[in-house]
């Protein structure tokens, strides 16, 4: 992020509200990848007392919401078998071990490189547009984005909340 992280506002190429929407969505993907700069495996995979997730199944989490989101809005259409499948484990945050932060650092930035893509191609009326949400809730796509990030900052509470104690047990 530049010098501007600190505004929302518009941003090239995007509408006046796209670009606002995009702005609290990229500061809010920039403070995630701060939080877990430097994890190690270990720490990324640890589960700790009182949360039934680690790090890097919250961090899959997030990109497997975005895309997600972008198939329900973009497409216009529920996932498939196939889609559910494989963004499954992400969505219902099962058990993923293993793997090192730059993992999910770049399945994250790799979602988000898609995101934006697709966000270029809609204008600021495309937010008003509206569709189911869960199971009977009428939702409109800006609801529906702020929704995505909205969830990546609470799992980022936790990520917090996992490191802090990860950080007590560590200096124990």
């Amino acid at each position: 992020m530049d010098e501007r992280k600190f505004f929302i506002e518009t941003v090239e190429p995007f509408g006046p509200e796209v670009g606002r929407l995009i702005s609290m969505m990229e500061y809010t993907r920039y403070t995630t990848f701060r939080e877990v700069e430097g994890l190690t495996l270990q720490q990324l995979d640890t589960k700790v007392e009182g949360c039934d997730n680690s790090i890097g199944m919250l961090l899959l989490h997030m990109a497997s919401v975005e895309e997600a989101f972008q198939i329900m809005t973009f497409g216009e259409r529920d996932l498939t078998d196939e889609e559910w499948s494989r963004l499954e484990s992400g969505i219902d945050l099962m058990g993923i071990d293993g793997n090192e932060a730059a993992f999910y650092v770049d399945r994250l930035a790799e979602v988000r490189k898609r995101t934006l893509e697709l966000f270029a191609g809609v204008g600021d009326e495309w937010l008003d547009r509206q569709s189911p949400f869960g199971w009977d809730h009428p939702a409109n796509h800006y609801f529906k984005w702020f929704h995505v990030f909205e969830d990546e900052l609470n799992h980022r509470g936790q990520i917090r909340l996992i490191v802090k104690e990860l950080k007590k047990r560590e200096s124990n």
